[in-house]
């Protein structure tokens, strides 16, 4: 656990990081149960068990910085503080989702937060976060743009192009990898001639660091002299975080590629108790308050199911909508 991230580690922080991986977790959970009841259609891609690496990068950022992420959203946007409820209406396809219903598990979407999605081809999103932060550096902004995707990516033609232009025009982009081992179905081995990711990014010239993202302490700080380091040289860097998912890739998957043991044996890294049992130690949280935190989260997905129940379909008629530019004439 890092010096630089505990000597900033104060009782309330401590406490709104483990409620927020507390929020992902057990939102990820409910929206699985309301797929399984068909209210939420579609594909579903869940982040259970890597929930300290959207919540330590995250951290690292500001309000004025970019944010792009994969079809496993929904840890970066909850992280980023969208509301619960607008997520969950947008799984079930209600107007008052942040995309308006039409974008789903894999859209999400809030301008107003600096969040652009939720993007579900793999590795598209990279070469629109170079030109992100191209576009900042242009116009002489101070902010870094941020680009989660996971090791699938990282063997994409679009991952090796869009660093190869981050370190030759000096962008401010933080790539962070979120390795969890297995991409679709497919176990890095045989997907990776080098499985340290990392080195893919020193290549380039670009300073890469590997962590483990099971450990949100460790993520905070290698988040946070990350975004240091863009912030002062204005160049990339290249964060990657090994994690693991506890559940199938998506709610398709029929999860033939690994053993139940070796799950089983991820889940004991499980970073949420991991994290709760460092606060206890340390007496920044006491269990009344862990119980309390969990109340408050129970009753804050309960009524984002509740917002989503009472949502309002689109009309019929507005089908052709938003798929051609309305072009006004003079």
């Amino acid at each position: 656990m890092g010096t630089k991230a505990n000597s900033s580690l104060d009782a309330n922080l401590g406490q709104n990081l483990l409620k927020q991986m507390i929020l992902i977790r057990r939102f990820e959970e409910r929206a699985a149960e309301e797929y399984t009841k068909s209210k939420i259609r579609g594909f579903l891609h869940l982040y259970v068990g890597e929930e300290a690496v959207a919540v330590g990068v995250v951290q690292a950022l500001n309000q004025e910085d970019y944010l792009l992420s994969t079809y496993r959203e929904h840890g970066h946007a909850l992280a980023r503080g969208m509301n619960p409820n607008v997520i969950m209406a947008e799984m079930y396809g209600k107007q008052e989702g942040c995309s308006k219903g039409r974008g789903g598990s894999m859209h999400l979407f809030d301008s107003s937060l600096n969040f652009f999605g939720g993007n579900a081809i793999v590795g598209g999103h990279l070469p629109l976060a170079v030109g992100m932060a191209l576009a900042s550096k242009k116009q002489n902004k101070k902010n870094i743009t941020s680009c989660f995707f996971g090791e699938g990516a990282a063997a994409e033609g679009e991952f090796h192009e869009s660093l190869n232009l981050a370190a030759l025009w000096e962008v401010p982009v933080l790539f962070v990898c979120e390795n969890n081992r297995y991409a679709m179905g497919t176990a890095l081995k045989y997907t990776h001639s080098m499985e340290d990711l990392e080195k893919k990014g020193e290549a380039y010239g670009i300073r890469s660091v590997a962590v483990d993202g099971m450990d949100l302490l460790a993520v905070m700080q290698a988040a946070a002299e990350a975004v240091e380091f863009i912030r002062e040289t204005g160049k990339p860097f290249f964060l990657v975080c090994k994690t693991y998912r506890f559940r199938a890739h998506s709610m398709f998957d029929a999860e033939l590629y690994r053993e139940k043991s070796e799950v089983e044996e991820w889940k004991k890294k499980d970073p949420i108790p991991k994290f709760k049992e460092y606060l206890l130690k340390e007496n920044l949280i006491s269990q009344a308050l862990v119980d309390e935190l969990e109340r408050d989260v129970e009753q804050e997905i309960e009524n984002s199911v509740a917002f989503a129940e009472n949502g309002t379909w689109e009309e019929a008629s507005n089908l052709t909508r938003f798929v051609y530019s309305e072009l006004k004439q003079p």
